[in-house]
């Protein structure tokens, strides 16, 4: 079971620091994966030119880039809201960028009301992620938002 306030308490530690997206994302992924058992990936997406496009993260080689709507990431844009899938292969248009990955969460990143990335975490496990790591890292996502200078 993770502790998310200590997570949240540590993210808050390192946007103190530097707020800057690229290296306060970089550090997140890093912290993300570190923290959280049992997962192969852990990083964001940010959108461009109406597409998600890869940023920093922690795991394999990933996809560049994913259209909004497609896969889970795009359907967590699509929708404006958290995808936590059990099993992604049973997941209509799941993008396989690791094979190994078998379940997924992916928290959507708002600048105001506009969606301006995702928060994409992926497990070799089937059912890893819970109501908890949702509640969790939502609130993470939050502080993130709250936190973040995106320029």
């Amino acid at each position: 079971m993770t502790d998310y306030s200590i997570l949240i308490a540590q993210f808050n530690a390192l946007a103190e620091e530097d707020p800057n997206y690229i290296p306060l994302l970089s550090n997140t992924s890093a912290l993300i994966y570190d923290n959280l058992p049992d997962l192969n990936w852990a990083g964001f997406y940010l959108m461009r030119d109406g597409r998600l496009v890869l940023g920093p993260f922690q795991g394999k080689v990933a996809c560049i880039h994913i259209e909004v709507g497609k896969g889970v990431c795009g359907t967590a844009v699509k929708e404006n809201a958290t995808q936590l899938v059990p099993d992604v292969h049973v997941f209509p248009g799941h993008i396989a960028c690791d094979s190994a990955s078998n379940s997924e969460i992916v928290v959507p990143i708002h600048d105001g009301n506009e969606v301006i990335g995702v928060l994409d975490i992926d497990s070799p496990l089937f059912s890893r992620f819970s109501e908890e790591d949702r509640r969790g890292l939502e609130d993470l996502v939050r502080h993130m938002e709250k936190a973040i200078f995106w320029n």
